[in-house]
């Protein structure tokens, strides 16, 4: 019996390519020396397609696969994906949440003791020998106690939160709308709240909608003494204002696991004590991926078994 021929648009991790090969008749677009040419020619006998949120689908991919029902994408992002334009076109978009919820989180944890506790610099203080000379490394920050915000509250939100109260923390949110039988207090106004933290963690969905909803208001309120956290978008901040508050020590610290042009990162950070940067790496876990891209196939293998 033969396979369902599938298309792969781009890039994916080889475990993800061995278990699709397993099932499917697989074809690399993203191997093809005349993409254009291939598709004139085949498009007609792919059903399905995978993407990531790093490779992304667009208005005129989509208009090019001609005989796609189901776009199985390999991370829980969508503002790399014309989800509306594809649904508009009869096409199915299928993608991975809840499987990278924990580590997410975890990263957002990390980056949020890494920041507050000067991991990085004191590694570098270490290293370079200052620590023996009989020089003192300067006192980092705690975070038991403080109040923490969270610029959004969906799957991964909350899972930050539950960690954030086993470090003691005082946790709150900002989201367009306060959410039903949630006991951490609203608030309507992210300056304010910006100005109530000593830390901000951001994690909402990229996409116009939220594209530079932290401000250069909103770090400024945050202070000297606070912390910027971004685990969801690179769009989410104001870039330029994040840099020049960091660089001006009128924001405190951050730390960035999200960059508006990755992987390009702005140069102005590399030379900071005051931030940790971290390459995209929120669900980079081989637990964490391995989990997504078995949902990858189970989304394709439910479409495929009508379910």
């Amino acid at each position: 019996m033969s396979k369902q021929p599938l298309l792969i648009l781009g890039p994916l991790m080889p475990y993800l390519i061995e278990e699709l090969g397993k099932k499917y008749e697989i074809e690399k677009l993203y191997e093809e020396k005349d993409a254009l040419g291939f598709l004139r020619a085949h498009a007609p006998r792919f059903e399905a397609a995978v993407t990531s949120t790093f490779t992304g689908l667009k208005a005129d991919m989509i208009d090019l696969l001609t005989a796609v029902k189901i776009v199985s994408s390999f991370g829980v992002g969508t503002d790399s994906l014309d989800v509306a334009y594809a649904n508009k076109k009869g096409i199915k978009i299928a993608n991975t949440p809840d499987v990278l919820n924990e580590d997410t989180a975890n990263m957002a944890i990390t980056l949020l003791l890494a920041s507050t506790r000067d991991i990085v610099a004191n590694d570098r203080f270490v290293r370079e020998g200052r620590w023996a000379k009989g020089e003192a490394a300067p006192l980092a920050l705690g975070i038991e106690g403080k109040k923490v915000g969270l610029v959004g509250l969906g799957r991964i939100g909350s899972v930050i939160a539950t960690k954030l109260l086993a470090f003691g923390c005082d946790v709150v949110y900002h989201t367009r709308n306060k959410k039903p039988d949630i006991s951490f207090k609203h608030y309507d106004n992210l300056v304010e709240m910006a100005g109530d933290c000593a830390a901000l963690i951001a994690i909402l969905p990229g996409g116009e909608a939220t594209q530079g909803i932290i401000s250069r208001e909103v770090l400024q309120a945050l202070g000297p003494q606070g912390t910027f956290i971004n685990v969801a978008r690179g769009t989410v901040v104001d870039e330029i204002a994040l840099v020049e508050l960091l660089k001006s020590k009128e924001l405190g610290r951050a730390g960035l696991d999200v960059f508006v042009d990755e992987p390009n990162v702005p140069a102005d950070l590399f030379a900071l004590d005051n931030v940790v940067l971290q390459p995209h790496m929120g669900s980079a876990t081989v637990e964490t991926r391995k989990a997504m891209a078995d949902r990858v196939v189970s989304n394709l293998d439910n479409y495929f078994a009508a379910k």
